[in-house]
């Protein structure tokens, strides 16, 4: 006799499938509408758990940070040196929240060069 899969039990449904994914929280279109680090436009999980390793618990908290001493605070914390692109993330994530429009990560490595040179 054939069982069908909506009569299954859950795992026997599951079974042979990938998990399944968390659902992502959605990107703020403004700095009003970011409650959550996830929401930023460029941080998810890692970068979050970064954030919050810095003392960073709400988006609101980063208008005022400075990008390159939460970079060099990283790196301090975790005892390496962060990859550049960190500092690009941290970068975009200060603009949006002082107002600007999301942009991605990538649309910061010039302007960090220009101002830090290779790190």
């Amino acid at each position: 006799m054939t069982v069908a899969p909506s009569q299954r039990p859950p795992a026997a449904r599951r079974a042979g499938r990938p998990p399944a994914r968390p659902i992502k929280a959605p990107k703020a279109a403004c700095a009003a509408d970011c409650q959550q680090l996830e929401q930023l436009p460029n941080i998810g999980p890692a970068m979050a758990a970064d954030l919050r390793a810095l003392g960073i618990a709400h988006p609101r908290e980063l208008a005022g940070r400075d990008a390159f001493a939460l970079y060099q605070a990283l790196c301090a914390l975790t005892g390496k040196r962060q990859d550049p692109c960190v500092l690009d993330t941290f970068l975009a994530a200060t603009d949006f929240m002082r107002g600007a429009a999301p942009a991605p990560w990538w649309a910061y490595t010039a302007q960090r060069k220009r101002a830090f040179g290779t790190l």
